[in-house]
């Protein structure tokens, strides 16, 4: 971690995307705490379309809504399911990788043969279908829906680092002494990969949040009545909407742009801190 730092100090770039990402997050997480969501999701047709003012920051949208309380939560909800569904399929993938790696032989055949059946899986389809059979789901519905099928290209990656580090010395030096399989994976042989990890969970965190939003953009995402940054921007399918009602989905597009930049910023950083010699400092 103290590399990763010193890395990111040293490229102004990611320096000040880590400060801008922070800034965000920080604001996506408090802003909602004095927001009455009760109130944002009420039909006003009385303020349907309103322009920006000192009422409404970013005006209204098509139901009279304030749209920068929604851009709030729905920034908090899109950041919540990115970072959820990568923690958790970052801990299943790197389980399962291990596991295969580090026995090998026959365990390490069945569980290869197993994933390279559920990667040939058109993984964004069964989410879609599974999101339309779900009934009444949420953002932790959602979260799970997503991290059973987000797993596959960590274990895989996780098991070939896992191989190679198996036959390191103190690896036959923990078997030797009669160390539990378990710890040797998790305590020994996870340490010398975490390096691995985390540059990984880092670039993933960016596609989880551009996946979250493409669906709820398409319609397969968080429910109508949840606010999101792909609901917001799915305004611009209208051409008059685009032209003349801007404030309705720009702030929420540029937003996510800015947000997968930073994030992209901050990873390159972090992969250079795993390699010495592609490090700045």
């Amino acid at each position: 971690m103290r590399t990763i730092w010193r890395e990111i100090k040293h490229d102004k770039v990611a320096f000040g995307s880590l400060i801008l990402l922070t800034i965000i997050v920080l604001t996506a997480y408090i802003s909602p705490l004095f927001i009455d969501q009760t109130a944002l999701t009420r039909v006003n047709f009385f303020n349907i379309w309103k322009p920006p003012s000192a009422e409404h920051w970013l005006g209204t949208d098509d139901g009279g809504r304030d749209v920068f309380g929604h851009l709030m939560i729905g920034t908090r909800n899109s950041l919540t399911i990115g970072i959820c569904v990568t923690i958790i399929a970052g801990l299943f993938g790197l389980t399962y990788g291990l596991i295969s790696g580090f026995y090998g032989g026959l365990v390490d055949n069945v569980m290869m043969r197993i994933l390279e059946f559920l990667m040939v899986l058109p993984s964004l389809l069964f989410i879609i279908v599974f999101v339309t059979i779900v009934p009444n789901y949420n953002v932790y519905t959602f979260i799970l829906i997503m991290s059973i099928f987000l797993w596959f290209g960590k274990a895989r990656l996780i098991r070939s680092r896992a191989i190679s580090e198996r036959e390191r010395d103190y690896i036959n030096a923990s078997k030797t002494l009669g160390t539990p399989s378990w710890k040797i994976m998790f305590f020994e042989m996870f340490p010398n990969l975490s390096s691995l990890v985390i540059v990984n969970m880092t670039l993933t965190l960016a596609n989880n949040i551009g996946l979250e939003t493409g669906l709820s953009f398409l319609g397969f995402g968080l429910p109508a009545n949840t606010p999101s940054l792909g609901t917001l921007i799915s305004y611009a399918t209208n051409p008059d909407t685009v032209k003349n009602k801007w404030w309705s989905w720009l702030p929420a597009a540029l937003l996510i742009l800015v947000m997968m930049l930073c994030i992209n910023y901050v990873g390159q950083a972090v992969k250079r801190a795993s390699d010495a010699r592609q490090r700045l400092a």
